[in-house]
């Protein structure tokens, strides 16, 4: 069961308000993705969790001041945005579901995946820095 939008609006405005666009239906990933199948776009699987809250979301919004960083930005909500995510997960080749999780492309090709299991217990700034520096390999 999704959880109750009013609660959830907050979640989701860490990050639309640093200029990620929300993917809400399975069409909108998909055409998100071919759009940008010749660029770098960044796919954040965005949570209620407490790792999203303390280390994903503020990481992600730190991330995105780096020079370098992908041509499209967006996310979907894990429990909220059920169709959306899960079209999102098929693109990531396999991988096993994580929420949150980080997922940039190139060209249409997933180059970094950072699950939950390799957010969790990790502070901000470590996953700003991996951020940014696979920001600076793969969005210049």
């Amino acid at each position: 069961m999704p959880y109750d939008p009013v609660l959830v609006q907050p979640f989701r405005d860490e990050l639309t308000n640093a200029g990620v666009q929300e993917l809400k239906t399975a069409a909108e990933v998909e055409n998100a993705f071919e759009e940008n199948k010749n660029t770098t776009m960044l796919v954040i699987v965005n949570s209620v969790c407490g790792c999203a809250a303390g280390i994903a979301r503020p990481a992600i919004r730190k991330s995105l001041q780096n020079q370098s960083k992908p041509v499209k930005i967006t996310s979907v909500f894990a429990g909220q945005d059920l169709e959306a995510t899960a079209k999102a997960r098929e693109l990531f080749q396999g991988l096993p579901p994580s929420s949150p999780s980080i997922a940039l492309f190139k060209n249409g090709e997933l180059v970094h995946f950072v699950p939950r299991h390799r957010i969790e217990g990790r502070m901000a700034d470590d996953i700003t820095n991996e951020l940014v520096i696979v920001f600076n390999k793969y969005c210049n």
